[in-house]
């Protein structure tokens, strides 16, 4: 083998590394039909406890727009942008939109996050279930945070992987808002 295509394959490996690492970290954004091809039958079919303790049936906001974030209090990204999504819970709230959390920690460990943390939207704690309900809404690759809107109508509008531009979530969520109720 020639020494300049011994320096070129790993040159082609290592490209297309970066390429597919940049892919699996990009939004899936609204609109594709890959998102609406998810079904939410085992979202409003599950049942989580919530930070008291109670368990609480996913059912219970069908009908409502839902941004659902899956989230782990280890993830930095994930607690990054919590913040920014209780501001959309408490901004769009009265328009038909729940923000709703779902961790992937056990009900101690997301009480002790809850108890250091003040948020605007419902936490249920997910546990070892989430992980199986993650990738029935999409998540192929087990990134968290994972974000999913839902429409009133239970179709998966929009996917995000990754960190979310809280201006795109906004642009994919809000003509939702406005369909009858």
């Amino acid at each position: 083998m020639r020494p300049d295509a011994r320096l070129l394959i790993p040159l082609l490996l290592a490209i297309l590394a970066a390429l597919t690492a940049i892919k699996a970290l990009s939004p899936d954004r609204s609109g594709s039909g890959f998102a609406n091809a998810i079904s939410t039958e085992a979202l409003f079919s599950a049942s989580f406890p919530d930070p008291g303790g109670k368990i609480q049936a996913l059912s219970q906001w069908r009908g409502r727009v839902l941004v659902i974030n899956f989230w782990a209090s280890w993830c930095p990204p994930c607690r990054e942008e919590m913040p920014e999504l209780s501001r959309l819970q408490e901004k769009y709230q009265s328009a038909g939109l729940t923000v709703l959390g779902i961790s992937t920690d056990d009900v101690d460990k997301m009480q002790q996050f809850v108890q250091k943390n003040l948020l605007a939207y419902p936490l249920l704690a997910g546990d070892f279930e989430a992980a199986s309900l993650v990738a029935s809404l999409g998540n192929d690759k087990s990134v968290l945070p994972y974000t999913v809107v839902v429409g009133r109508d239970g179709q998966v509008a929009a996917t995000y992987f990754g960190k979310l531009d809280m201006r795109a979530l906004e642009r994919d969520f809000q003509p939702l808002l406005s369909t009858s109720r």
